[in-house]
Order: C-alpha cells, then sequence, then structure tokens
C-alpha cells in the first residue's frame, strides 16, 4: 500500500512561513507520509539566494521581529535548510522546484538544483501531487 501523500506548495518566503513548511513536513515524514514540497516563486528566489536560513518576518510583524528572532536563538530552533535535512532522514521527504519559478525569478538554475531533489514543470508536478490525501498552500 502506497503512503498518503501531503504535499506543500511552497510560495511565501518569510521566515515564519518557511517556518510552517519545515515543521509540517517534517512531523508528516516522521508519521510515515510521502512528503512533497514544491517551491514555487519566492521560496525558489530565496533558495537561489542562499537565504534560507535568513530570519526575516512580513512588515506586520515588525515590531515583535527582534524579540521572535532572540527566542528563536535562544530556543535553538533549527534551520529551515536543517529542517529540510532532518525530514530526509526521518522519512520520505522531497523538495521540488517549478522549472518556470526559475525562469519568473531569474535565477541561476543550477544554484537551485544542487539544493532541490528535482526540477518539474507544472503539468509534472500537479500530475504526481493529483492523489495526495493532503495538499496546502504556504
Amino acid at each position: 500500500m502506497p503512503k498518503p501523500k501531503f504535499v506543500i506548495f511552497a510560495h511565501n518566503a518569510t521566515y515564519d512561513k518557511l517556518h510552517q513548511v519545515a515543521t509540517l513536513g517534517m512531523t508528516a515524514a516522521a508519521m510515515g507520509k510521502e512528503v512533497i514540497v514544491v517551491l514555487l516563486f519566492w521560496t525558489i528566489k530565496k533558495l537561489a539566494d542562499g537565504r534560507i536560513d535568513e530570519l526575516d518576518f512580513p512588515p506586520e510583524y515588525a515590531a515583535s521581529a527582534d524579540q521572535v528572532a532572540r527566542l528563536l536563538k535562544e530556543k535553538k530552533v533549527p534551520k529551515i535548510s536543517e529542517m529540510f535535512q532532518d525530514a530526509k532522514h526521518v522519512g520520505s521527504f522531497r523538495l521540488i522546484a517549478c522549472s518556470a519559478g526559475l525562469e519568473y525569478m531569474g535565477v541561476d538554475g543550477a544554484a537551485v538544483e544542487k539544493n532541490v531533489d528535482e526540477v518539474l514543470g507544472l503539468p509534472a508536478i500537479l500530475t504526481l501531487t493529483a492523489d495526495a490525501e493532503t495538499k496546502l498552500f504556504i
């Protein structure tokens, strides 16, 4: 019997959103689900720029950003990249970048390809994720 698929379409690239992608993905992988994280637009750009672990927050939370960043460091919360790696060790976890997103964001494909499991077009992504039990857009 195939593992249930747990898919996250990751569009927003601020730390708070990526933290949710990483923790939900890692938890689902640990629970025995086949996790597929599809990187879109801003997440592709941030990964290509080498800023995936940057502690940035949306402007509406600017007043609390310094305090939250301090607490994350004090509590030794793992970096996003570390959580992605940990997820691969605990179960089935794949990072896939949307090929159109590479073009639209004007990023170097090689910078993204070395940090993901695959680069696929949207038709292939939709086919791969069609039978998922859970699909989230974050």
